[in-house]
This record gives C-alpha cells, sequence and structure tokens, in this order.
C-alpha cells in the first residue's frame, strides 16, 4: 500500500515574511527543560533552539521561584552550584501566592507545589506558555483547561518558527520502502542502538526479510520511521482478541523534526492502514523514558497491558469491526480511543462547515489537487506545484466567524470546499472529522495561544484574517480527522440526494434523514 499515489519528493513551501521587531509574548522555563537534576547532561539541541530562537524574535524567558526551590533539594552541591549558575541566565518571575482552592489538582509533596506554583503563573497570566517535558505536570494542565498553554520543547520551537519566522518549509509525503532500501547511517539510528543491543543484526534480518517500513523523507533526509510485521498469534503473546496482528517494530522520529506533528502523521499511517485492512490489533512497545510517545499513543487508545523483562511497556490497540456497540461513554471520548472509527448513530448531531479551498489547502494538503486541464484530463497535481503546506496532524483547528452555538465535542463535521475551479475538489464534500472543543475567542493574542499546539497560521495571519474582539469572535474549532472522502461528493449530488438546496455558506446543521441519505456515499476506506 502507498499512502500518497504521486510523485514522492519532498517540496518547499515560502510563507510570506513576518515583519516584527520585537515580541511581546514570554515563556516560563520549567527546571527539568533546563537540565536534568539526575545528571550533568548537556543541553540538549532542542532547548539550545528553543533559547536562541526566543533571543533572536525577544520573546522573553522566564523562571519561576518554584524552580529555584527545585534545585535546592538536589543534596549535590556541585551540581546544585552548575544548575543555579544556568537558572542565572533567565529572568526570573515573583512569587506568584498559591491559590486557595483544589483547581490546579491536589498538593501531597514537594513537587507538586512546585507543578502547582508553575500553573499558577500561567493561570496569573505572569507568561503565555510554561516549557516542560513532565509529562505529570501537562496532564495536570489539561484537568485545569490549561493545557493549551503548556508546551514541550519541541512544541515551542515549532511555534516559535511558525509564528515569527518567514518560513521555507521541506515537507515529505509518507512513502512505503522496504527495509534494504534506507540508510542506516543515519544519525537517527543512533538511539535506537543504544537502547537495543544488537539492533544492527535485527535490522540486516527485517532486510533479507524485505520488511515492509513507512518513511518520512524530508529532502534527501529521512525524518521518521515506522517497520511494520504481521504477527501471528502465538508469536505476538498479546492480550487483546484477534487473530489479524500489525506489530509496529520501530516507530522513530529524528531529533531535528521534534514539534513539526511528524510523530502524528506516521501514526495516522499505521492507524488508517490497519483499520482499513482489518487488523484485529496493533502493538508495539517502548521504554518508559519515551514518555510523550507514551502519551500520544494513549490518547488514540493504546493500552498498557505488561511489562517486558527489558523494562520495556507493551502498548495495544484493538480495532472494532462492523457495527459499533452502544454509546455508554462521551462521544468524544469513544472516538478518540477508537479512531478511526466514530460513533454517528441518531444521538450524535451532523454539521456542515464551508471552507475556502485556500484554508482547505492548509488544513487538508495531502488531497490538494489541482484541477485537471481540458487537453490534459490525466494530470492532476498538487496545488502549487506540489508545494506543501504544514498539515501532518490528526489533531486539527479550524477557524470560523459564525455565531453558531450548537456546536459540542463529538459531533460529525464534514467539510464542503466552496467554489474555485482551479481546484479539483471545488463544490465538493471532501472531509470526515469529529468534534473535539469549541472556544469562542475574542483576543487576537489568546486565539494565538490558544491555536500554538496545532495552527497552520503564523501569527501576522491570525491577527490579519481574524484579529478577533468582543463584537466579532473567532470560533476556534478543534477536531479530529477521521478521513477524506474518496470519491468526494460535487454539490450536484448532494443536491440530487436532497442534502442541499444551495451551496452552503455558513455552518449548519444536517438533519438526521438529510445525513442517511448522505451516509451510504461516505467511503473513508475506514469501514470494517
Amino acid at each position: 500500500m502507498v499512502l500518497c499515489p504521486h510523485n514522492p519528493t519532498a517540496t518547499l513551501v515560502e510563507i510570506a515574511p513576518v515583519c516584527w521587531v520585537m515580541s511581546e509574548f514570554k515563556l516560563l522555563i520549567d527546571t527539568n527543560v533546563v537540565i536534568g537534576l539526575e545528571d550533568w547532561r548537556p543541553v540538549d539541541k532542542s532547548f539550545a533552539e528553543l533559547v536562541r530562537l526566543s533571543n533572536e524574535y525577544g520573546v522573553g524567558l522566564f523562571v519561576d521561584p518554584a524552580s529555584y526551590d527545585d534545585v535546592y533539594r538536589d543534596k549535590d552541591l556541585n551540581r546544585q552550584e552548575v544548575t543555579l549558575s544556568k537558572l542565572a541566565k533567565f529572568q526570573k518571575l515573583r512569587e506568584i501566592p498559591l491559590p486557595k482552592g483544589a483547581e490546579l489538582g491536589p498538593i501531597n509533596n514537594d513537587n507538586d507545589r512546585c507543578d502547582v506554583r508553575l500553573l499558577a503563573a500561567i493561570q496569573a497570566k505572569a507568561t503565555d506558555f510554561l516549557v516542560t517535558q513532565d509529562v505529570g505536570l501537562h496532564r495536570r494542565a489539561a484537568r485545569a483547561d490549561l493545557g493549551a498553554r503548556v508546551l514541550t520543547v519541541e512544541d515551542a520551537v515549532q511555534w516559535l518558527r511558525q509564528t515569527f519566522r518567514a518560513q521555507k518549509v521541506d515537507l515529505p509525503y509518507v512513502i512505503e520502502r522496504i527495509a534494504y532500501e534506507i540508510d542506516r547511517t543515519c544519525p537517527m539510528f543512533d538511539g535506537l542502538r543504544a537502547d537495543y543491543p544488537g539492533f544492527d543484526d535485527w535490522f540486516d534480518k527485517c532486510a533479507r526479510d524485505h520488511r515492509i517500513c513507512w518513511t518520512l523523507e524530508v529532502g534527501d533526509q529521512l525524518a521518521g520511521l515506522i517497520i511494520r510485521k504481521d504477527e501471528k498469534r502465538t508469536e505476538a503473546d498479546i492480550r487483546s482478541p484477534g487473530n489479524k496482528i500489525l506489530k509496529i517494530c520501530t516507530f522513530k522520529v529524528r531529533d531535528e523534526y521534534l514539534g513539526e506533528k511528524f510523530g502524528e502523521l506516521l501514526l495516522k499511517a499505521a492507524l488508517w492502514f490497519a483499520q482499513r485492512n482489518g487488523y484485529d490489533v496493533a502493538y508495539l512497545t517502548a521504554f518508559p523514558k519515551h514518555d510523550l510517545l507514551i502519551e500520544l499513543l494513549s490518547y488514540y487508545g493504546f493500552v498498557e497491558t505488561m511489562r517486558l523483562v527489558n523494562g520495556e511497556i507493551k502498548m495495544e490497540k484493538p480495532f472494532l469491526h462492523g457495527e459499533l456497540p452502544p454509546l455508554v461513554v462521551d462521544a468524544f471520548d469513544f472516538d478518540r480511543l477508537h479512531y478511526p472509527r466514530f460513533q454517528d448513530g441518531p444521538e450524535i448531531r451532523k454539521f456542515c462547515i464551508p471552507i475556502r479551498p485556500s484554508y482547505h489547502q492548509t488544513l487538508f494538503p495531502e488531497i490538494a489537487y489541482r484541477a485537471p486541464l481540458p487537453l490534459f484530463p490525466e494530470s492532476y497535481r498538487l496545488v502549487q506545484k506540489d508545494k506543501r503546506i504544514p498539515g501532518n496532524t490528526i489533531r486539527k483547528v479550524y477557524l470560523s466567524g459564525s455565531r453558531t452555538m450548537l456546536l459540542r465535542p463529538g459531533d460529525i463535521i464534514l467539510f464542503y470546499m466552496s467554489k474555485d475551479l482551479r481546484y479539483a475538489r471545488s463544490q465538493c464534500l471532501t472531509t470526515v472529522g469529529i468534534v473535539e472543543q469549541v472556544r469562542n475567542v475574542t483576543d487576537a493574542e489568546e486565539l494565538i495561544r490558544l491555536t500554538a499546539k496545532r495552527s497552520v497560521y503564523s501569527a501576522d495571519d491570525l491577527r490579519r484574517d481574524w484579529n478577533p474582539s468582543i463584537d466579532s469572535p473567532t470560533k476556534l474549532i478543534d477536531f479530529l480527522l477521521i478521513g477524506h472522502i474518496e470519491p468526494p461528493l460535487a454539490f450536484e449530488q448532494l443536491l440530487n440526494l436532497g442534502t442541499f438546496t444551495h451551496p452552503p455558506r455558513t455552518i449548519m446543521q444536517l438533519s438526521e434523514s438529510a445525513y442517511l441519505r448522505l451516509r451510504p456515499h461516505i467511503k473513508l476506506g475506514t469501514e470494517f
């Protein structure tokens, strides 16, 4: 299966320069980003890039007094002195009182108190984002509805690039290759060799067995890799039921490309492939230190089933086939855990969202095709001569000026590309998504903050094209990309089905009867 049927070459995207001299944004840096207190490791590349970009664009870097308390608890005085010298390079916030309630989570020990103090600084608007690699702190922030303002280092670096830099972005297709085609001298494999003694011998076997891989290739560089294998139940040793088993043997993204959502792109390829081809379960193993990967997998329904003798965690994701069970939990939670399957019974509301072709191209670059020319009906090409715009994620954000208050988590949204005859999917229903959450935003700076993890728009784009206010709020719709309708449904077909009487111009709810007439024609390739 080749996931992109076109010429799999990376391309360049040019984005208009941003003419800012100084930024008013501020980042709060957690201690674990500066240096791990448990060792003497040098500052890693991504953090160095964070500091460099922040300095270049005038983004303030701060530490909280809680970080100093964290360091003072280190009993190694020499190491404490080194860490304090690193913290001294950053501006220090004044101490913010702890909240009296428990809205930022319980405090059971000194570490909890430090985490709450960091979140209190974000809550008090002392800085715009907190940057931390602590998964527990990310979870605490999400429970306090502060998740959008807590970034990993990689998220923060990508946000800085996206927001401030005039970009030339090299973006890949997902390409199916055979293991023997892959250059093992790529630095990406160094970490795998360190984690797995005998890795090269194992990879030799993969090459001899002609094992299938998905690769992400940026220019002439290997940016990411999944090696897959079909396994029998007797060799898989899994807990989930089923006999058609997909093992994800290797799941790796090169350090230089972390933060660009390439891991999510690889995962999307694996999940769509597994569902489309009727697998019963997919599984992999990962060391606990890869906590961000584990968090990503858990979000989409992988569960830990055992610990191996070498310390790895085995994680499994069962796939549902046929008719879905009755909905007994929150609809959105069901959909993300069973992704890419989704509930669409009568209790789920359905909406059509019209989207301008330029925004459609940005959100869904994998289906951004130019309309065929009259003399060359076979010449379908990606828009802008194969230039791609970042759109790697499953979790996406859509912006709208609609005043509707009806959308809620779990609702199905169907994207309709409005008229532009330069695009192959002009006036077509193209894409299915599931609403994660909806917010009305009345301030441009808040819009920038809330879209930091998912947006493909620069801050300049958001200010120029949206510039929300109290009188004219912007509706921010976070959603999961479920899939693309193949073939897309043209307006004439939608008219004949009785779905529309005229092209949609704003977000509109579909009646259940209209959706039921439409549903047999929505072919996503995941119906098993």
